[in-house]
This record gives structure tokens, sequence and C-alpha cells, in this order.
């Protein structure tokens, strides 16, 4: 309708535009139907407009596409904003794009329409430095849309599935997400999972059809899948609503574009007490200790962040604050495996520095670590493979790299957690011991002597083993740069992030491992 032919004065004339417009609005925002509706209320899920609700600041949704519907005719009435929201939003005062599937329409599948819907936000969020939030629920590619040769052989997006890391990812899977949600959350740097959703590359139905084998949609890919096995999650929650809070919460630790330093936060009004640290190390090398109550001994309090808790527990990934600055953490944790790093941990270990170091994260290295967990099953799993991968990956790291040696250190992993001059500066605390191998281990390989057989024997050769391996000795040689007091590490950490942290490019790295593929 125009004001020409709508016929009637003025007056009239927009009045039947404001209907024709209010109609149109009504028809999209209604959704899948009052029904659809219902239903997931009943299950205490939101939709995907109270998700963006939940996410951000009030009334700061934008929205484009709102009226854009399936390209085919017979489909259009029944796919309202064609099963994909998307838009601008504000979380926190900053500027986000934002994509949430409408799993009541369609089931929010992957359509020519919608799909110009992302490729135009994400578009706008690389070229204008915005994060990406997708909140992924989708039934996969539309059908028959997709099939024969014209559908599956059509388009031209070659870069559709690129990632630059101009600007942070982030990814909610809540609910059903098969083909293009699932492609997108493997891409995030961060991956929050509701427990109840899947995630999987196709449904339950097409993969038991395919393999001929009846399979629960958990097992296929549920939390526990990937939150313990393959790593893809980061984060698990109940509830749709925590699921946007931790959507919040991770990009308060991000800056907006890889061009920014991570936004500061306040300092704390009481610094943490260091001395705990000593009451909670071991200083034997063979007890156990969680070192996550360490590391809160001196960051800022309830500053830290942790990624994949789940996956890789002999491993300690995780954002924090010391004075308001972020960092990245990592850290092996002696009470899972001894602090030994297996292939998974490898794995964890280097896509966290492709995150800090693609958004300008300083890294501090926490270490105390038995060396690599050898055997057939790390063999097989291409240990040799994913330790130089590791090594590659610190050494393009370009952000500033602190290592702490908080007790036991031995062989190749000394170089992996930054020691051989793999950091800027390396940090020991007395109770540091660095060497090729444990020393009692040592013995046995080098001398064929064992303690049960001929404990003096053992007693003297172990001794000599242990020669100097101390923090003292290291520092000697000045491949260790600083031995300080636990309950001095705090201070120290800030006094070197004030110094390393800026320099010459503002705190901007060169972000050598952009491209670098971390959806494993």
């Amino acid at each position: 309708m125009t004001i020409a032919n709508a016929g009637g004065d003025a007056a009239a004339q927009w009045a039947a535009i404001d209907r024709e417009h209010a109609a149109h609005t009504d028809a999209a925002l209604a959704m899948g139907g009052p029904a659809k509706l219902a239903k997931l209320r009943e299950r205490g899920l939101l939709n995907a407009r109270e998700r963006i609700e939940r996410l951000a600041d009030p009334g700061s949704f934008l929205e484009f596409g709102l009226f854009a519907q399936s390209a085919r005719p017979e489909n259009r009435e029944r796919s309202p904003a064609d099963g994909k929201l998307s838009g601008l939003a504000r979380v926190d005062g900053r500027e986000i794009a934002i994509v949430s599937n409408d799993f009541t329409v369609m089931g929010a599948s992957s359509s020519t329409v919608n799909g110009r819907k992302i490729g135009h936000v994400k578009d706008l969020a690389t070229r204008r430095g915005l994060p990406m939030v997708f909140l992924g629920e989708s039934t996969g590619a539309r059908m028959p849309d997709v099939m024969g040769a014209r559908g599956i052989g059509a388009g031209d997006r070659p870069t559709q599935y690129r990632r630059m890391r101009e600007t942070p990812w982030v990814s909610a899977v809540l609910g059903h997400c098969y083909g293009s949600s699932s492609w997108y959350a493997a891409l995030s740097d961060y991956v929050v999972m509701r427990k109840g959703a899947v995630m999987a590359v196709s449904s339950v139905k097409l993969t038991s059809m395919a393999i001929s084998e009846a399979m629960e949609p958990e097992d296929l890919g549920g939390w526990r899948m990937h939150a313990d096995v393959t790593g893809m999650v980061d984060a698990v929650v109940d509830s749709d609503e925590e699921a946007m809070d931790a959507v919040r919460r991770f990009l308060s630790y991000l800056p907006s574009h890889h061009r920014q330093t991570p936004p500061a936060g306040p300092k704390p009004a009481q610094a943490p007490d260091g001395m705990r640290i000593r009451d909670l190390l071991k200083l034997e090398r063979t007890k156990v200790y969680d070192m996550r109550r360490v590391i809160e001994a001196f960051i800022d309090p309830g500053s830290m962040l942790e990624l994949k808790q789940r996956f890789a527990k002999n491993m300690i990934t995780a954002l924090a604050r010391i004075d308001g600055r972020v960092v990245g953490l990592i850290a092996n944790n002696p009470l899972h495996k001894g602090g030994a790093i297996d292939v998974p941990a490898c794995e964890k270990a280097t896509s966290f520095m492709v995150l800090c170091d693609s958004f300008n994260v300083p890294l501090v290295f926490l270490v105390d670590q038995p060396g690599f967990l050898i055997g057939i099953e790390g063999e097989r799993q291409g240990a040799i493979g994913r330790v130089m991968n590791w090594m590659n990956a610190l050494s393009l790291v370009t952000v500033p790299k602190i290592s702490l040696i908080v007790r036991k250190t031995y062989g190749q992993a000394v170089l992996n957690m930054g020691g051989g001059g793999n950091a800027d500066v390396v940090l020991m605390w007395p109770s540091a011991e660095i060497n090729f191998m444990d020393p009692r281990h040592a013995v046995t390989i080098v001398h064929g002597v064992k303690q049960e057989d001929d404990p003096q024997r053992y007693a003297e050769l172990l001794a000599q083993m242990s020669h100097d391996t101390s923090a003292y000795e290291m520092a000697s040689a000045y491949n260790g740069h600083m031995v300080i007091l636990p309950e001095q590490t705090r201070d120290t950490l800030g006094r070197l992030l004030d110094g390393l942290a800026l320099g010459l490019t503002d705190g901007v790295g060169e972000h050598l491992m952009r491209t670098w593929p971390t959806s494993y």
C-alpha cells in the first residue's frame, strides 16, 4: 500500500498505513504462536525474544529483519522473522551483535533468507568491532529447500565459517543444536550449554538411521559429552537465565575487538590474604592440593572465571583480575593426575593461549607438573604433535607471558609452561624444584637401582640426582629472574603487568594466531 492509493484524506491514509504496519509487526512478534510459546513456559524455558531481553540492557535491542520470511511462497505466513532474530544490542553499555534462534518457527531451520540475516550481522560485527553472540537452537538445514543439486550446491560463501578473531564470539547452546547452530558454537571463543540441550552434527533420528542403532540424545551430544569428553563446552548451567548471565560475565573480561585491551574492573576494597598460600601449598612433591585455592589467594576476590572446568581437570585455564586488570591463567592442578600433562590438557592450554593472544589478555603460567603423561593411549592420541602444537602456539604469543614455578617442574614440559626463555619473566617460589625428571625415577632409569633392593645406594644416588635443582640454583644461572615469597605474588604480578602489558603497542598484540583452529 502507498499513500497515493490508500484513498481518502492524508490522515485516513496514514491510519491505514499504521494498521498495516501494526498487523505485520504483530504477526512477526507472534513467533510460532501462543501454543508453542506456552509449551516453552511450561518447561521453564525462555523463548528467543526473552533470551535477548535477559541478556541485553533494557530496551537496547535493535532488530534487523523483523519482517523476513521464507523464500518459498507456501511457507511465508508460517515463518515470522524466518526463525532467526538478529540485530544489535547493548550488554553493560557495550554494543554487541546478536542472533537468537527461534525454535518455535520451523525449528529455527537454516534457509537462504535467515542465512542472509546471520551473514549481515556477522559482517557488521567484524567491520564495526562488535562481539558476536549466538543463542543456538536449530534443527539444521531447512528441507526441502536444500534437497537436490540446486539446493545443496547453491550459494558462494567460502568465508562463512572463517574465524579471523577480529571480535569475540560467544555461543549459548539452549536446545537441540544441529547444523549451523552447532558449527557456530564450535567456532566460538566461549560456549555455555544448558543441561538438557543437545549439540551434534545431525539429529538423533538421522544419526540413528545412518548407523542403524538407536541412541539417546544425551549420549549423542549432551552436556556431559561436551563438557567432560570433547571439551567443546566451557560452562554448564541449569537454566536459560543462567546461560545469559554466563554470556554477560564472559564478555565483561574481553574487549569489543582485537585492537582494544580488555576492560578494567574496579580494584577490590580489600586484597586477599597472600599468607594463606603457605597453608594451601603442600611442600612435599608427592602430596596433592587444589591449585584453584592457591590462585584465589592472590587474584581479586571472586574474579576467577574458569573455562572448560570439567574437561582436562589436570589443567586450569581461567580469566581473572589482579587489581582490576584482566589476566589469563594456565595452571597445572596436582589435585588431578598429579598435575601431569596429557593430550586433552595440551589442547585446552593451546586453545586458551589463542583466545588470550587474540584479545590482548596477558598470560600467567602457574607451574607444578611432573612432566607429560606418557603411555600407549597418549601416543595414539598424537601426544607428540599436541606437545609441539603447544610450543608453536607459545612461540607465537605476543601478549606478556609470566611463568611462576610453584613447586616441581620436569622435562620438556618445563618449556611448555614458560621456562627456557618461553616467558618474558620467570618467577619462582622457594619451594620450586626444576629438573629433567623426577629424581626418584632418574635413579632407577640411569643406574638401575630400586629403593626396595638397595636403600642405602638408592639414597646416595637420589641425593646426586636431586642436586642443583632449587629455585636459587635456577636464579644463579639466570634461568629464572626472581625468587619471591608466596605472599609477594599478587604485588609482584601487579607490578609486572604494569611494566609489561602496555609497552610500545599500548597493550595490543600482533595476533599471530588469529586463524588458529580451536574447534575440537
